[in-house]
């Protein structure tokens, strides 16, 4: 969800500098298709309205495609100035899921916080959600997981890494360079 408030917010902000939606055209993001792919797997591999997935095996490895899939989109398309920022915010979220086995390490409290306290439990119970895992002493790169959060009060709350955080402002960044003409 974050990610669609960061094309919101792009799309507003590009809006509010004059910018056109016509003139996203003019990005010419290559192998743009890549992108929709790599959704549909993770769709396909974590819940997302129902308690378990469409197809229940091999996560590990098609978690890892996926990313995989959308790091060559970001290399295909890296002489776009805001794809370095995506690039890096990808790659920190590659290294930390790369780390702990195909998944995410949250954090108990940055869930809470988040008005998310139902995941939290059910991590601190020994699940996995979706893709992701409780954050603890023995998960790795735990300052690449999700230990930030929008607190509850905000609409599409969460917990989120530092990598999310990125991978937002190089979205804002990319709607609104793509909005704008001559920019």
């Amino acid at each position: 969800m974050l990610y669609l408030v960061a094309m919101i917010a792009g799309l507003g902000i590009g809006f509010l500098r004059g910018g056109r939606l016509r003139y996203l055209a003019q990005l010419k993001l290559r192998w743009l298709w890549l992108v929709p792919l790599a959704l549909v797997i993770q769709l396909l591999i974590f819940p997302l309205f129902s308690g378990s997935p469409l197809l229940p095996y091999a996560t590990e490895p098609l978690h890892l495609a996926s990313y995989a899939l959308l790091m060559l989109w970001l290399v295909m398309n890296v002489r776009t100035p805001p794809m370095s920022i995506l690039s890096l915010g990808a790659i920190c979220n590659f290294v930390v899921i790369v780390s702990n086995g195909g998944y995410m390490p949250a954090s108990a409290t940055a869930l809470q916080q988040a008005g998310l306290a139902h995941i939290a439990e059910r991590l601190l119970e020994g699940d996995v959600v979706a893709n992701v895992t409780l954050m603890s002493a023995l998960t790795r790169v735990n300052a690449l997981g999700d230990w930030l959060y929008l607190p509850s009060w905000i609409p599409f709350s969460t917990a989120l890494s530092i990598g999310d955080v990125l991978i937002a402002v190089g979205l804002v960044w990319l709607l609104v360079r793509g909005m704008v003409a001559n920019e």
